[in-house]
């Protein structure tokens, strides 16, 4: 395992790019520190497969299930920061809702799930037909 950098190095580095040392970071057992900051920096901050944005506006539709105002804050302000707007965010929550309503439909009413998949190809299938024979 690589020796992790010690605590007054890593708040240096996240006040660098923060501005600050967030408490929630300061509270980060120092064997971890160096560790965590470097996760949060290149998936939190860093470019990614997912565009910043729409990782936030992943997290605040998350977060807004799991009710948890320190990450639905978080998100929220970090997902503005990367450009979104407020009606964005709106609707993230809105979908967050929307998938979250038909997942407790399904399960309560037990569907069956191998019936269910089948049927997603099916219209997967024709929506892939059609809209080919639209393009043309």
């Amino acid at each position: 395992m690589a020796i992790a950098r010690n605590r007054s190095e890593v708040e240096a580095e996240i006040r660098e790019h923060l501005g600050i040392v967030p408490g929630f970071m300061k509270d980060i057992p120092e064997a971890y520190l160096d560790f965590e900051w470097e996760l949060f920096k290149s998936l939190q901050l860093g470019e990614t497969l997912i565009p910043n944005k729409y990782k936030e506006l992943m997290g605040v539709a998350l977060h807004s299930e799991t009710k948890c105002r320190y990450c639905t804050l978080f998100h929220a302000e970090t997902a503005k920061l990367f450009g979104a707007t407020d009606e964005e965010i709106q609707e993230a929550v809105h979908y967050a809702k929307m998938s979250l309503g038909w997942s407790a439909y399904l399960n309560g009413m037990q569907t069956d799930y191998d019936e269910f998949a089948g049927e997603l190809k099916q219209i997967g299938n024709y929506v892939k037909e059609n809209m080919a024979q639209h393009a043309h």
